[in-house]
């Protein structure tokens, strides 16, 4: 006896059940990128995605075929981690021989720590998310960028000001003083 439940506020998804053993081939999962936890996630898989690349950094991390799994707060928050920025195009964070750039390196390091903060702190709540046992996310509070519009930049020896602009239909919040 098996009892699911399908809580979605916010009405983003939808739910079909698929037998596991086909589940890489269903349509809704067959052009998934790499799960953004663990260590399969690094700079040189960010070259083989972003290579040639002329979208923005940021619309670039949005799009679930690259990594799956990442939204819209995750990828501000890494990508002032990483000192990015959002208007960058993605194929700059890869080298004229194909290779990872630096900045390549700092961002799977950022992604894969945003992901792990969000997790340990049960995700974001900003208005009515959470978590299966029903308690509330905390990651929130840990925002180093998103939501922040007009606030100083929160990196250390950094004067700029935390902006907000619109990319493909969404929020995008970074300081432009260091996300280069």
């Amino acid at each position: 006896n098996m009892r699911i439940v399908y809580n979605d506020p916010r009405r983003f998804g939808f739910m079909t059940l698929v037998p596991r053993d086909t589940l890489d081939q269903h349509p809704y999962f067959a052009n998934l990128g790499l799960e953004p936890t663990g260590n399969a996630l690094d700079a040189a898989h960010l070259a083989s995605v972003f290579k040639g690349k002329a979208a923005p950094l940021k619309a670039a991390l949005l799009d679930q075929r690259n990594i799956a799994g990442l939204g819209n707060i995750y990828v501000c928050e890494a990508l002032h981690r990483a000192g990015l920025s959002p208007r960058r195009a993605s194929g700059s964070l890869v080298t004229g021989r194909g290779a990872a750039s630096a900045g390549a390196v700092r961002l799977a390091t950022a992604i894969r720590e945003v992901i792990d903060a969000a997790i340990a702190a049960g995700g974001s709540t900003l208005r009515d998310h959470r978590q299966a046992d029903g308690e509330l996310g905390y990651f929130q509070h840990s925002f180093l960028v998103y939501g922040r519009e007009g606030e100083a930049c929160p990196r250390s020896g950094c004067r700029g000001t935390v902006a907000r602009i619109t990319q493909s239909g969404r929020s995008t919040f970074f300081c432009p003083q260091c996300q280069r």
